[in-house]
């Protein structure tokens, strides 16, 4: 799976002009399934975030987790983060998940996510969205989180 990370002092996400999803502090989430990702992958993504050291501390340091400054997750799908570029000027994007296992997968992570924190706000898998944000810092992590064999 694939995901990027930006660290927020607010986001929302608008489907037909109606707000379907906002946070403040937190983390704006954009999560790509690739054709091998599992269950156990979107576990391990997961717990990362949930646990990823990106918020400052009261010297200033980068060392509170989102789960320690109980931010908000907004977690939105967005296949176009597996884009190739490498064979001319339009993008394939034939690295994403088929759309029944992205969906599978994004209703998967987003259900765990419930259960591990709170807030967690969505946006809809596979429509047009428009994605507002802050962001904080700027801070915006990157990761991939693969199947170990």
């Amino acid at each position: 799976m694939i995901a990027l990370l930006q660290r927020v002092s607010q986001a929302s996400v608008r489907i037909e002009g109606q707000v379907v999803g906002q946070i403040g502090q937190g983390l704006l989430l954009f999560l790509c399934a690739e054709p091998h990702d599992t269950e156990a992958v979107a576990d391990k993504l997961l717990a990362k975030v949930l646990k990823l050291r990106i918020f400052a501390d009261p010297a200033g340091k980068m060392n509170l987790s989102l789960q320690d400054v109980a931010g908000g997750l907004l977690v939105v799908s967005q296949f176009t983060l597996a884009a190739d570029v490498s064979g001319g000027n339009r993008p394939s994007f034939g690295a994403a998940a088929p759309p029944e296992l992205g969906l599978r997968l994004y209703d998967y992570f987003v259900q765990r996510a419930h259960q591990l924190h709170r807030p967690v706000q969505t946006g809809r898998f596979a429509a047009d969205m428009q994605v507002s944000l802050v962001n904080d810092g700027p801070v915006t992590v990157p990761i991939r989180m693969t199947a170990r064999p």
